[in-house]
């Protein structure tokens, strides 16, 4: 393979951007690990009385992930997110106003690899959240597991990422007075196993817990889609069926979390590496859906509002498609 270097004479600016994808990086591949070492390493030293405060401190915080969490202002506002947003650039687009005194639901689509848009657009100020909704505060969804990490729970939460736990979403949806938006990547670990440029496939067919949720919170729905997603990393083949599908699906259903074998450039050369792309990310607020409240909802209410969801989720992809480089004839999958 010919190995493709970068320029010499790259402006700084460009690559203080690098930097800071490199840092969300190492957040999502290696920064959990090094937060359970250190503390293993607290433990055994001298200073485990530290360790042995803080795993206090981890009992008697052990419901704040379900509860709202934690955000930081400040962490969410760090110069460092703008150089991220720049980096492919991602910008968020909105198409109708949002009545802050609901609450919502968006479900983003499609999960990517590591889901850059909606961290970018959704765990920090660098594409303007709070100017283009006032009064509505996300809060990006993760899976429960990352909040038993020591240290690495107080980061996620600081940036407005909470557990994906149902109790953690009705918290949320029960807000007085509204303002909170649950933001969902509905396709979840298995979808990212399909991300790679050009995928149109999303899992959806059989993910109706989220309406649920609506239903009985009378919670608004909000299709997203983030076009330009899926093209930011290239993945090793593996079809349905194949030894590393059976591999990682096996690995997702035993630890709730995909392996995607992924790769796209580096930093000093364009071949190969962990980086991704440079392609732009488009991340567009669909028009809501509304939501009666339904505190026993039977599996038609669920089925009918899960259509009606599809449906503007479809509408919303197909209005916008050719705008952000998709073909005319591209059109979404479920599965």
């Amino acid at each position: 393979m010919k190995v493709q270097f970068a320029p010499l004479n790259i402006p700084v600016r460009r690559r203080v951007q690098t930097a800071a994808v490199l840092q969300w990086i190492f957040s999502f591949l290696a920064l959990a690990q090094c937060c359970l070492a250190a503390f293993v390493l607290l433990c055994v030293s001298d200073w485990w009385i530290l360790a042995a405060l803080y795993a206090g401190w981890l009992y008697l915080d052990r419901d704040t992930p379900t509860s709202g969490g934690r955000r930081s202002h400040w962490v969410r506002s760090w110069t460092m997110w703008k150089y991220f947003r720049d980096y492919f650039p991602i910008s968020l687009v909105k198409t109708v106003d949002l009545d802050p005194k609901r609450n919502y639901i968006f479900g983003f689509h499609p999960h990517g690899v590591l889901v850059a848009g909606a961290f970018g657009n959704f765990c920090t100020e660098a594409s303007q959240f709070s100017k283009l909704f006032p009064g509505l505060t996300p809060y990006l969804l993760m899976l429960p597991f990352w909040f038993r990490v020591p240290f690495f729970r107080d980061y996620i939460m600081f940036a407005g990422l909470v557990s994906s736990e149902k109790t953690s979403v009705s918290y949320l949806l029960s807000h007085p007075g509204g303002g909170a938006a649950a933001v969902v990547a509905v396709g979840g670990a298995p979808e990212s196993l399909e991300a790679r440029p050009g995928a149109l496939t999303l899992q959806l067919l059989q993910r109706k817990g989220f309406i649920k949720l609506a239903l009985k919170h009378g919670a608004v729905l909000v299709p997203v889609f983030s076009f330009g997603e899926n093209e930011l990393f290239d993945q090793m083949e593996n079809p349905v069926g194949s030894a590393l599908r059976r591999v990682q699906d096996r690995l997702q259903r035993c630890m709730g979390v995909a392996l995607p074998l992924f790769h796209a450039r580096g930093v000093f050369q364009y071949s190969f590496g962990l980086l991704p792309y440079r392609k732009p990310i488009h991340t567009v607020v669909g028009r809501p859906i509304a939501v009666d409240l339904n505190p026993c909802p039977t599996k038609e209410d669920i089925d009918c509002l899960h259509q009606r969801y599809m449906e503007g989720l479809t509408q919303l992809f197909e209005e916008n498609k050719e705008k952000y480089g998709i073909d005319k004839d591209k059109h979404l999958k479920f599965i």
